[in-house]
């Protein structure tokens, strides 16, 4: 009962040097605060953002490979005629990470004559296909895969069978426009766009899979298909399950296949598709991760220099403080009050102070992010309610740290001297 009379004397008593412990925490803890939520939240944006630009797993029939580059990993020349069945494609939002699931996209590549002695490549694919499932109706194609695509003139339907696209690179050396006919085996087939902004489909005719198959005779193939997901970075078990799966143990085994490692959500691609080999694109999805590590990286840099900032500010006011009180700490050492007792009394002082100031940073905090994230990053972010509790430690842990400095001082302390003026 002392004890809290002794501290609600000590915190009403000096104001000044309580605002002043007050304001310390309460712009460390703002800080942190405000990095955690742009964090979080912004993180989960450019993860999303970074999905819409191209694929990070791709699916190949098993037994096969094609010659083509995707995200900068080089598939080598097909060597056995084998293709995947389309009608198998909605098993990859049946895995256990199907809302992970951006967006997937089959193709069908072939050769077609145009005329005597000349021949283009074709590729078939979907554009904005609707795909049942058991409980929703998902909508995929290049305009969600690719959206850095761009068309000159519409886009086509998916089972168009009288109009294409072409690359913007073939309609310049076929001298094409807009509105053209272009025949394909003997076929007239009307030019409604072209495409630009793609390495891949600079040179080829590009057309609903339903006509690809037509063309080249593959009712229900397709060559390969390329998705999006949405995955967590890279760390030592993705690494290991990379290198040998089986490697794993059972608890490895099972944190690994609950993870959304790229690795992990391609093996369980491979394990719904029938006759598929799913691999993951590496070199896009580290690419990813280490946009993420360095972000995580940046908010460790400023959470470790705004400690270490506002702690040093703590020592200061408890050393100021502990010297405003000497003769009270004079007066409890010589009725009979250890070291340790009295300095308890000064870091409760400390922690009420910074659960307070805790609280209120983590509210301004919130209040900041939405604004930066809204100003610089044209975004809106949610707020994430676990940052609470984390910064009102952040914010003791201030106090815990600031007040170890100066106990010195109390030990040094001797009640006679201060008693009697001699200190």
């Amino acid at each position: 009962m002392m004890e809290f009379k002794i501290i609600k004397s000590a915190i009403f008593g000096n104001k000044t040097q309580k605002l002043l412990a007050f304001f310390t925490i309460f712009l460390a803890s703002m800080l942190i605060s405000s990095m955690l939520n742009i964090t979080l939240g912004i993180g989960d944006k450019m993860a999303k953002e970074l999905r819409n630009y191209g694929s990070n797993i791709i699916v190949l029939p098993r037994g096969g490979s094609l010659n083509f580059d995707v995200g900068g990993e080089e598939f080598k020349p097909l060597q056995n005629e084998v293709y995947l069945d389309e009608a198998y494609i909605s098993s990859i939002k049946n895995i256990f990470w199907r809302n992970n699931i951006v967006s997937f996209t089959p193709f069908l590549e072939g050769k077609v004559k145009i005329e005597e002695g000349v021949e283009l490549d074709i590729a078939g694919t979907y554009f904005n296909k609707k795909i049942v499932l058991e409980d929703e109706d998902f909508f995929t194609g290049v305009k969600t895969l690719y959206p850095f695509w761009k068309i000159d003139g519409e886009w086509i339907e998916d089972d168009s069978t009288d109009t294409v696209l072409i690359g913007e690179s073939l309609a310049k050396k076929r001298e094409l426009k807009l509105s053209d006919d272009i025949a394909i085996d003997g076929k007239v087939f009307k030019i409604k766009g072209i495409v630009s902004g793609s390495e891949n489909a600079d040179d080829k005719i590009i057309m609903s899979l339903k006509l690809a198959n037509e063309l080249l005779n593959k009712e229900g193939k397709i060559s390969w298909i390329e998705v999006s997901a949405l995955t967590i970075p890279e760390d030592d078990l993705s690494v290991k399950a990379r290198r040998n799966v089986d490697a794993l143990n059972a608890v490895e085994h099972d944190k690994w296949y609950c993870s959304a490692y790229v690795g992990s959500i391609a093996y369980q691609i491979e394990e719904e598709y029938k006759d598929a080999s799913a691999k993951a694109l590496m070199k896009t999805s580290e690419g990813e991760s280490q946009i993420v590590k360095k972000i995580q990286s940046l908010m460790g840099i400023v959470s470790i220099l705004a400690l270490i900032a506002a702690s040093i500010g703590i020592a200061s006011l408890m050393a100021s403080e502990i010297h405003r009180r000497k003769k009270e700490i004079g007066l409890l050492k010589a009725l009979g009050a250890d070291n340790v007792s009295i300095y308890m009394l000064f870091l409760f002082e400390s922690l009420i102070v910074a659960f307070f100031a805790g609280i209120a940073g983590a509210l301004f905090g919130y209040a900041i992010s939405i604004l930066m994230a809204f100003l610089i990053f044209s975004h809106t972010i949610a707020i994430s309610w676990i940052i609470m509790p984390i910064t009102i430690l952040f914010a003791l842990l201030i106090a815990v740290i600031g007040s170890l400095m100066p106990i010195k001082n109390v030990i040094n302390l001797l009640p006679a001297e201060v008693l009697y003026g001699r200190k």
